[in-house]
């Protein structure tokens, strides 16, 4: 299997696991002072932020022994990517706090779906304006769009039909049936 495979692979399972972890952490930190669960989830979620992206590529950058000499460009576009996975990590948390009220436990199930299946799209979207495909728009093949309409509608099937969300029947008003009077003696 490739390297990139692999890694790729990797983070397929940790952000696979991400939000329900969150939000098992979310829940736990309910106690006196609920309204702050999120906010506090995400502070340790900061912590290993900084043990995982600064102290561990530290450690690997000191063992290739590099020369520690980075690029301005670089610096900026990297903190533009860390601004933006970091905005991603706090309106998450948010979103899964206030899906919370909703869906209980169930949360992940129904957040997740849209933030794994929308990224994606928005990513494809986004590369392809910082580099445009050679013929323009028109080069792009049907089955690009065809693509963002089956994420978009596979989404929406997987958070309505989750089972954690106990499918369409949680969505249905419940049937009323109407009994006769009983009649004494019949």
């Amino acid at each position: 299997m490739s390297s990139w495979l692999l890694f790729a692979l990797l983070t397929v399972l940790s952000w696979g696991v991400y939000g329900i972890l969150l939000h098992q952490g979310r829940s736990l930190m309910l106690g006196s002072e609920p309204a702050n669960a999120s906010l506090k989830a995400f502070l340790f979620v900061g912590v290993a932020y900084f043990v995982v992206a600064i102290v561990g590529p530290v450690v690997v950058l000191m063992q290739r022994e590099t020369d520690w000499k980075f690029t301005p460009g670089g610096i900026t576009w990297s903190f533009l990517a860390g601004v933006a996975g970091a905005v991603g990590a706090f309106t998450l948390i948010l979103s899964l706090g206030a899906a919370a009220a909703i869906f209980k436990g169930a949360a992940p199930a129904q957040v997740m779906p849209i933030v794994f299946a929308g990224a994606p799209v928005v990513n494809t979207i986004v590369a392809m304006i910082m580099h445009p495909p050679e013929g323009g728009i028109k080069a792009i093949p049907v089955p690009f769009f065809i693509g963002i309409v089956l994420a978009a509608v596979g989404t929406f099937l997987v958070a309505y039909f989750s089972p954690s969300n106990r499918g369409p029947a949680a969505h249905k008003p419940a049937a009323t049936t109407a009994s006769a009077p009983s009649t004494p003696g019949h």
